[in-house]
């Protein structure tokens, strides 16, 4: 099947059509014909397309070094010389092109842009002989939602008639781009953003482990463009599980900050609705990578500009001299992961009780089919109106997972009494989970981070293993294990006793083959604030693991 075919995006009316072949246009004429790829082997690619950019001959020698390396291996490049930024951003935007024909994974493609930026970094380097700040020179790629002031590019609240230039940088970019980051390109998002999916005006965007799998939502073109070496470090944000999950179905790393500690970066079309926040986080290749690019950030204290942020610095703690005590969730009560995630979750427990680092504890999970519930709950109070209201504006059709997001029993319109009792409930929950996480004496969570490797397109149905802690506003972090699906190990089990309709579905999606060459990521949560603490446990973990 071709990637063409694979890729199809929303439909709509005939306005609506012209709007999008007049952008879909835009963003091919945008990426140089040196780069393009085969129609040959876009016609008929092979399921894991990871290696092509390697082999596709477009890239030299040095350029595939240089995109190799993850975002801390960049910046020591750049500082020492051994590369220019104009030759970075150059050999990340050539692959970044190579991505987008085979996943499309791109909204936007500025490299000139990136290129100018870059050229004006080596000149004050060259000048001052020092860096311009501690992101001098690095490629950073960005959701399309993002807000930042381009020639080249808009910005998308999840519709395509939303779309317009921005006189403005978000706070986030205004800050990234003082310290010296370099913007280059936009990624992929799908409908409403509120889909473990991507699939929009733009097209569908493809995993490149499989391509018959997602590479999650909502920020799933940056992951399959950070999978494919097109970028080094992206910028998500996760409402839900839009960083945690797409990192999580591509091999990624990905961190979903406690809300209130990053600054703002993006566009929403439900402004004032307030019942969960959202969070700006780094997506990247290397978990050294999202302590340097939060705490980089944080230095800048973004609280003296934004009155939403509080005044808590990244603090990554020294477990070192003491045990850390490590719960493992095998399943949240309501879904049973997929058995290549429950061979990861007993190794991991092999492992973890194996080392006198750690002390693991069977954590049992409190109510989760409720908080999913109450969080389903907050993200449409008003029954889903203001999305069938956009997309009826755009002349856009409604895809099967906007249906399914904001249809009942989850989805109602609530009068004002009504939300102020639905916000009372989650605050309770809130308490009475943080009880019982306390009762249970740990200091981190390893689970899931869905209850399979990635989900089949159009299947994402379940987000409770990353949408609870957003109820919850526990930071989290996802990193890849090592490990990938064995079909010969990971078999369909030979009983099964759903816990839930939900369970019952997932269980039937489960085909062996279906998921062959997916990596398989965990994740680490830690109460509200201790977003150090789950960076500090990542990198303990990570080590005992793969030892």
């Amino acid at each position: 099947m071709s990637v063409s075919s694979r890729t199809q995006g929303s439909t709509g009316n005939a306005h609506f059509t012209q709007l999008v072949s007049a952008q879909l246009s835009r963003l091919e004429n945008q990426i140089p014909a040196a780069y393009h790829l085969p129609k040959s082997l876009l016609g008929d690619p092979p399921l894991n397309v990871l290696s092509i950019p390697k082999d596709s001959g477009i890239l030299t020698e040095r350029e595939l070094a240089i995109t190799d390396l993850d975002a801390t291996g960049v910046l020591t490049g750049i500082a020492s010389r051994k590369y220019s930024a104009v030759e970075v951003v150059t050999a990340f935007g050539k692959r970044a092109a190579i991505a987008h024909q085979l996943t499309a994974c791109l909204t936007e493609f500025f490299l000139d842009e990136g290129i100018q930026q870059a050229k004006r970094l080596d000149d004050y380097l060259k000048e001052n002989n020092k860096p311009i700040g501690p992101l001098h020179g690095l490629p950073i790629s960005i959701k399309l939602r993002i807000t930042i002031v381009s020639k080249a590019t808009g910005v998308s609240q999840g519709f395509c008639p939303i779309l317009k230039s921005q006189s403005d940088d978000s706070p986030l970019i205004s800050i990234l781009r003082d310290l010296g980051a370099v913007f280059y390109v936009k990624t992929n998002q799908p409908q409403t953003l509120m889909h473990l999916e991507t699939q929009s005006f733009y097209g569908r965007t493809l995993n490149p482990y499989n391509l018959d799998l997602s590479p999650g939502g909502s920020s799933g073109g940056e992951s399959a463009l950070l999978a494919l070496k097109g970028s080094c470090m992206g910028m998500g944000s996760d409402g839900g599980g839009s960083i945690r999950a797409p990192c999580a179905f591509t091999g990624l790393y990905g961190i979903r900050p406690s809300s209130s500690t990053t600054p703002s970066a993006f566009l929403w079309y439900q402004p004032g609705n307030d019942g969960t926040l959202s969070s700006a986080g780094p997506m990247c290749r290397s978990a050294r990578d999202l302590g340097m690019l939060i705490k980089a950030v944080q230095d800048t204290k973004p609280w003296l500009k934004d009155p939403m942020l509080l005044p808590i610095p990244l603090q990554v703690p020294d477990i070192s001299q003491r045990t850390l005590r490590v719960g493992i969730m095998m399943h949240d009560g309501v879904v049973l992961p997929h058995p290549p995630l429950l061979r990861a979750l007993n190794l991991a427990k092999e492992k973890l009780g194996a080392s006198s680092q750690v002390e693991v504890v069977e954590y049992t999970p409190y109510k989760h089919k409720e908080g999913y519930s109450i969080i389903r709950t907050l993200y449409f109070d008003d029954g889903g109106e203001t999305v069938r209201q956009c997309l009826k504006d755009g002349g856009e059709d409604i895809l099967p997972l906007t249906e399914w997001v904001i249809s009942p029993s989850y989805t109602k319109n609530l009068s004002a009494a009504q939300a102020w009792e639905l916000h009372h409930k989650r605050d309770l929950f809130r308490q009475a989970y943080l009880r019982h996480w306390n009762e249970q004496h740990i200091d981190v969570l390893l689970c899931p981070a869905y209850p399979a490797v990635a989900p089949r397109h159009d299947t994402a149905r379940y987000w409770g293993y990353t949408a609870m802690w957003n109820l919850l506003d526990y930071p989290g972090a996802v990193f890849p294990t090592g490990l990938i699906v064995d079909p010969a190990q990971d078999l369909v089990p030979q009983s099964f006793g759903a816990l839930s309709p939900d369970d019952a579905y997932n269980h039937s999606l489960y085909e062996p083959e279906a998921y062959r060459y997916a990596p398989i990521n965990l994740q680490i949560v830690a109460p509200r604030f201790n977003d150090g603490l789950v960076l500090a446990a990542l990198d303990s973990i990570e080590k005992i693991m793969k030892a």
